[in-house]
């Protein structure tokens, strides 16, 4: 079936909308402030006009070339085009100002490249188990899941101080159950304004929290980094990178588990992975961190790109989004009418291969437009900040917009990103805010269903879901984890 896929896939205007996307990608990947996330939020609305299998090639190359993006302007200008990059930016930067600016992009290339096979292989071989096992789920299960994606997201976002994270999860949930109830019919806070009637879309706050929040923190900001006049050689020697073989494996692990847990998203994976691998490094090679090491750029690389794979196995086997961009492919999907979860190889035969065979093709066009487009971006960073966001704002706007045709979205959109600026500014994350939003509605309507079940049935129902008590104990867990690290700052 995969096969099939491919076959599929190859089709000239696919090939087209995925070359588009992914160039897309790494050019705004490479733009300072502007990340993966900001990228899919955007460029979602232009989706609705896309048939399914169009917009799934064009949100799935956005995702896997603005990943890749953010390695260079953070190797050429040392500030990373996206969070997960300030690994790469650290030794990459370092390796530029010694003249090896290319051969420090070429590692993060093949570093890329091998990273989304890794990541895309484990998730084909894990997605058949994971989906077996959610099968088997019911609404009590449903609403537990959601439930702890949220609660994970928010201890994964928040530091040293999960309470935050796990406010901003709840608010999200509040402004989820905006609307008309969906199992009575009954409106909830909407105050008789039937622009409230169907509850507030999550693409606008997606755009307003990661768009025009972005906007407003990065606009004062200067770029007054010096661009390097010559980037070099492009590429190591095979010999010297064949000696990372095992450490890029480790480190696709890493991404591709990272991936998998709800909000951890590819900044936790690149950080993760880079304090491993420096810790497992040779006392030689050591030396050479935090100065301009290949090794490094290896492991912080690998493991961002290998969080694709991995963010897009409880996306499409639960319905929960592994990070913040998952959730705006989630959201393009739903556009479609496309209900990812369990039951997904049922509902929609062969979307899964579909998916696999697009991702797949995705990266090689990723290896490719990433040489030929590191010239360009270059160009691109002398343009100024106070040139380029103002830009922005129309995308925006668009974005809003297209998704429901609706003109109170622009405003749901600039009240998201003034509320996602005072969170920022407060230290609090967004990320969890999002989830929230998504998760809400199914996290209520499942807690209802169970609850009217439950109420039917005597109390050793309760007992006898087993799957249910375990991820009962796991969502008790994380509250305790996040007190206890609560208690001890």
């Amino acid at each position: 079936m995969i096969y099939e896929s491919i076959i599929n896939v190859f089709q000239p205007f696919l090939l087209l909308i995925i070359v588009t996307g992914v160039s897309l990608g790494i050019i705004w990947g490479a733009l300072p402030g502007l990340s993966t996330t900001m990228a899919m939020a955007l460029l979602i609305g232009f989706t609705s006009t896309m048939s399914q299998d169009v917009a799934i090639c064009f949100m799935l190359g956005v995702y896997t070339g603005s990943v890749f993006g953010g390695a260079i302007s953070a190797i050429l200008i040392n500030i990373p085009g996206t969070p997960d990059a300030v690994p790469t930016m650290i030794e990459g930067h370092a390796l530029a100002k010694k003249g090896e600016a290319g051969t420090a992009l070429g590692t993060s290339i093949f570093g890329s490249f091998i990273g989304n096979w890794v990541g895309i292989l484990l998730l084909i071989f894990l997605m058949p188990f994971l989906i077996a096992v959610a099968l088997k789920f019911k609404s009590w299960e449903m609403f537990l899941l959601s439930i702890i994606g949220i609660s994970v997201c928010g201890t994964m976002c928040s530091g040293e101080i999960p309470i935050k994270g796990w406010i901003v999860g709840f608010i999200g949930i509040l402004i989820a159950m905006v609307g008309i109830d969906p199992i009575y019919g009954i409106e909830r806070y909407t105050f008789d304004n039937p622009n409230l009637y169907d509850g507030f879309s999550y693409i606008p706050i997606l755009i307003g929290l990661f768009g025009i929040c972005e906007i407003i923190k990065t606009l004062p900001n200067e770029n007054k980094s010096p661009i390097p006049k010559s980037i070099g050689k492009l590429f190591l020697p095979f010999s010297i990178l064949k000696k990372y073989v095992f450490t890029a494996f480790r480190s696709g692990l890493i991404g591709t588990f990272i991936g998998a847990l709800p909000g951890a998203g590819a900044n936790v994976a690149s950080f993760l992975s880079y304090d491993i691998g420096r810790k497992q490094a040779s006392t030689e090679e050591r030396k050479k961190w935090g100065k301009g090491s290949y090794e490094a750029i290896v492991c912080a690389e690998v493991a961002n790109n290998a969080n694709i794979g991995g963010s897009m196995l409880p996306t499409l086997a639960l319905g929960i989004p592994g990070n913040a961009a998952a959730a705006a492919l989630l959201a393009a999907l739903t556009m479609k009418n496309v209900v990812v979860g369990p039951t997904i190889e049922i509902d929609h035969p062969g979307l899964v291969y579909f998916i696999y065979a697009v991702l797949l093709i995705a990266n090689f066009f990723m290896y490719a437009m990433a040489i030929a487009l590191i010239k360009p971006c270059i160009k691109l960073f002398s343009l100024s900040r106070g040139l380029l966001l103002p830009l922005i704002i129309p995308v925006c706007i668009l974005g809003a917009y297209a998704a429901r045709l609706n003109l109170s979205d622009l405003w749901i959109m600039f009240f998201a990103g003034i509320f996602g600026y005072f969170l920022t500014m407060s230290k609090y994350p967004t990320a969890p805010a999002v989830l929230g939003v998504i998760l809400g509605p199914m996290a209520d309507e499942n807690l209802r269903r169970s609850l009217m079940i439950f109420s039917e049935k005597n109390i050793n129902y309760f007992f006898e879901q087993y799957i249910g008590l375990i991820l009962l104990l796991i969502f008790i867990y994380v509250i305790y984890d996040g007190i206890k690290r609560l208690k001890m700052n």
